[in-house]
């Protein structure tokens, strides 16, 4: 999957593990090279560090001093094994020591944890044009696709139940709550419009025609090429 959304400096998602890696390094490069204040972060799951990619990325990010914040989402499982059978080392973070990086290890279950430590990440890369990684200890609820269900193969689920209690979603709204910010009538109004909005997206695109063949061939090179025919191989 590739969405780019320039107006919001959005690159998207990528289907091939830890591919997008180099290219958020790239990008940290760019705006070095280019003298703009833009800092790059960069998401994906645990199962992604021990790919060679993971590691050039951080070598030239830390030789280079590059503005980029490498984020672990480490919810422990990658397509249903668990970190400490495929890792030699359990606590990612200290795969910065490697490449002189700083790292810190968060609660990725609290958003306002997160907030605070890729604040000073951030901070630091436009600063100092130094790189980051942060391992952001979460879990997920959900299977990892169709083929795999909430429990019973890797997982049990008394475990899943006992981490839906630290719902960040929920931690949060309850942090929120006991401060007077909000009252349970104002976070059912939150929650009915954010609902509404989904549902008017899912609407639209629903009733969207599907787009032109030729569409396969946009955004693919950065000038126009015209169409690929047989002829020209």
């Amino acid at each position: 999957m590739h969405l780019f959304d320039a107006e919001h400096g959005m690159l998207g998602g990528h289907a091939i593990v830890g591919g997008h890696i180099p290219l958020a390094t790239g990008t940290a490069f760019a705006a070095k090279y280019q003298g703009k204040p833009q800092v790059t972060l960069c998401f994906f799951g645990e199962a992604a560090v021990n790919i060679g990619a993971f590691h050039e990325s951080l070598n030239m990010a830390a030789l280079w001093k590059l503005p980029a914040i490498y984020i672990v989402e480490n919810n422990r499982y990658g397509m249903g094994t668990a970190i400490e059978r495929a890792s030699a080392i359990y606590d990612v973070a200290q795969r910065a020591c490697a490449y002189d990086m700083a790292s810190e290890t968060v609660d990725g279950m609290d958003v306002l944890a997160v907030r605070e430590v890729v604040g000073r990440a951030v901070e630091l890369a436009r600063r100092e044009s130094m790189p980051t990684l942060i391992e952001a200890r979460c879990y997920r609820f959900m299977g990892h696709s169709m083929s795999d269900p909430v429990h019973g193969h890797y997982r049990t689920k008394e475990e899943v139940e006992e981490q839906k209690l630290k719902d960040p979603v929920r931690r949060y709204f309850q942090r929120i709550s006991e401060q007077g910010l909000i009252d349970q009538q104002g976070l059912e109004a939150m929650d009915a419009e954010v609902r509404k909005i989904v549902d008017a997206a899912v609407e639209f695109a629903d009733a969207s025609p599907e787009p032109p063949a030729g569409a396969l061939y946009e955004d693919v090179y950065a000038q126009p090429y015209g169409p690929y025919t047989r002829s020209e191989q």
